[in-house]
């Protein structure tokens, strides 16, 4: 079982640091899976994971203190919002699904908005 989470992890970091390089693809939900796969998997792969830049600088904040820069939250948001906009116009034909993309949506924003404080600067996050 541990070497199906550490696979999982390595094929959420791999996405996920492509989505750091990549406009178009999202970097913190598949960070958090790698978070997430590393901890069930070895505690060596995770340690490692929390020493890397890609974790210190997407998400360390947000599992510390569930709280992000602006500049975080509005890259998240607009990223969510691009995919979920381009899913919305190619679910012409299914006027339900459209309905479950806005409500995820809605909700994803509230979430950011409502739900993770804001760090108002960058030096915040290294206190």
């Amino acid at each position: 079982m541990k070497l199906i989470w550490i696979i999982f992890g390595f094929l959420s970091l791999g996405i996920g640091a492509a989505g750091a390089v990549l406009p178009f693809l999202p970097t913190f939900p598949f960070l958090m899976l790698t978070l997430f796969c590393f901890a069930k998997s070895s505690r060596r792969l995770h340690q490692w994971f929390l020493g890397t830049k890609l974790y210190q600088n997407n998400l360390e904040s947000y599992v510390r203190n569930r709280s992000m820069t602006v500049r975080t939250k509005v890259r998240i948001m607009v990223m969510v919002t691009i995919l979920m906009g381009f899913g919305f116009c190619m679910m012409s034909r299914v006027p339900v699904a459209r309905v479950v993309l806005v409500l995820v949506w809605l909700c994803h924003v509230l979430y950011f908005l409502f739900g993770v404080r804001t760090l108002k600067t960058e030096k915040v996050m290294e206190e």
